[in-house]
C-alpha cells in the first residue's frame, strides 16, 4: 500500500452553491492556515478526503506532501507498522527497514480516514506523535522526529466510542482542535442538479459524445426526491450509469439500485410524453460541441465567482470548491477572456 497524493482526491466533487456547502467551505478555509489537527465528521460519500486535500492546499504546508491512509482497510496487527514503519527483523517477514506513513508525511499533512478504526495500542503512539512529534519504528528504540499536521475523518460517534473505552479521550481532545461537519447531499438544497449536470457532462466527454446530456424534468425530480444515503459518491455513480445506458442526450431512466433487474423509470411513460421540452441550458452552450461547452461553463462560473467575491481570489476559490492553486491555473487557462 503506497501513500497517495492530493491530486488523486480531486475529482471535481467540490462543487456547490447551497448555503450549507458554502458555509462548510468558509469554515474549512478559515482553519486551513492554522497549523493544528482537524477532525472531519461526515456520512460516507460526502467527500472527506477531498476536504482534507483542500485543507492541505490552503495551508502553509501546501508545497509539501499530502499522505493518506484508510485505517479501516488495514489488518489491526499491521497498522502500527503502516503508521510508524519497522526495522529489519522486527517480525516475521520484515526483511528490511520500512518507512511508515508518519515519517513519509514529515513537513506535510497526514490524512487518517476512518480514524475510529485505529486500535487502542496504536492510539497511544499517535497521541505521542501529536504531543511531541516523536515515535519509534516497530522493533526499534531509537526516536524519530517528525513535523506532521494530522487531519482525521470518520462517520462514527467518537464521543460514544470514548465512553465505551474504544477511543482515547486524550487523543480525541488533541485531534479536535477544530471539528468540521460535512453536510450530507440531502441538506444541500440546489446542489444535486448542479453536481448531476457536472458528472453527466464529464461522463459524456469520457465516452466521446458530442451532445450535452440533459435530464428530463421527471428525472430531475426523482433525483431531488431521493435521500442519497451514499451522498456524492452515490450520485456520481447513478448519473454516470444513466449517461452510459442512454441512447441519446436526453436522460430519462434513473437506476438508483444497480442490482435491480430493470431500470427504474423516473416517471411513467405517459408522464414522459407530456413532459414539456427542457429550456436550453444557455443560448451559447446549447449549440457548442461538448468540450467547448464545458470550457464555456467553466469560464462563466469563474467570472461569476470573481465578480461576487470582488476579485478576492481566495474567496472565489472557496466559492468554486477549488484550491487557490487550482483557481490560479483556471485563470491562466482563460487569461485572454478575463483580460488579466
Amino acid at each position: 500500500m503506497t501513500p497517495s497524493s492530493a491530486g488523486s482526491a480531486d475529482r471535481g466533487e467540490a462543487l456547490g452553491q447551497s448555503e450549507a456547502f458554502l458555509d462548510f467551505q468558509e469554515q474549512l478555509s478559515r482553519v486551513a492556515p492554522v497549523d493544528r489537527p482537524v477532525l472531519l465528521i461526515g456520512e460516507r460519500g460526502t467527500g472527506k478526503e477531498l476536504a482534507a486535500s483542500r485543507l492541505h492546499y490552503l495551508s502553509r504546508r501546501w508545497q509539501s506532501v499530502f499522505i493518506t491512509l484508510n485505517c479501516a482497510a488495514l489488518n489491526p496487527s499491521l497498522i502500527e507498522s503502516e503508521l510508524f514503519g519497522h526495522e529489519r527483523g522486527a517480525f516475521t517477514g520484515a526483511q528490511q527497514r520500512r518507512v511508515g506513513r508518519f515519517e513519509a508525511a514529515d513537513k506535510g499533512t497526514f490524512f487518517l480516514d476512518e480514524i475510529g478504526a485505529i486500535p487502542m495500542e496504536a492510539q497511544e503512539k499517535i497521541l505521542r506523535v501529536v504531543e511531541y512529534g516523536i515515535f519509534e519504528r516497530v522493533g526499534s528504540a531509537s526516536p524519530v522526529e517528525v513535523d506532521v499536521r494530522i487531519v482525521g475523518a470518520t462517520n462514527a460517534d467518537l464521543g460514544a466510542m470514548v465512553k465505551k473505552g474504544h477511543f482515547k479521550q486524550d487523543l480525541l481532545d488533541r485531534l479536535a482542535f477544530e471539528v468540521l461537519h460535512l453536510p450530507p447531499l440531502r441538506a444541500r438544497q440546489g446542489d444535486i442538479r448542479l453536481l448531476a449536470n457536472h458528472f453527466a457532462g464529464c461522463m459524456a466527454l469520457e465516452l466521446g459524445r458530442e451532445a450535452i446530456p440533459r435530464f428530463s424534468r421527471s428525472a430531475r425530480k426523482a433525483m431531488e426526491d431521493y435521500p442519497w444515503p451514499g451522498n456524492i459518491r452515490e450520485l456520481k455513480n447513478v448519473v454516470e450509469r444513466s449517461v452510459y445506458r442512454s441512447k441519446g442526450d436526453r436522460l430519462e431512466d434513473i437506476r438508483f439500485d444497480p442490482f435491480e433487474s430493470g431500470a427504474l423509470k423516473a416517471a411513467p411513460a405517459a408522464a414522459l410524453v407530456s413532459d414539456p421540452p427542457l429550456p436550453p441550458t444557455s443560448d451559447a452552450l446549447s449549440t457548442l460541441p461538448l468540450k467547448s461547452a464545458v470550457e464555456q461553463f467553466q469560464l462563466e462560473r469563474l467570472q461569476e465567482a470573481l465578480r461576487i467575491s470582488q476579485f478576492n481570489q481566495r474567496k472565489a476559490a472557496a466559492r468554486l470548491g477549488l484550491t487557490y492553486d487550482q483557481l490560479r491555473g483556471l485563470m491562466r487557462k482563460f487569461k485572454q477572456q478575463l483580460a488579466i
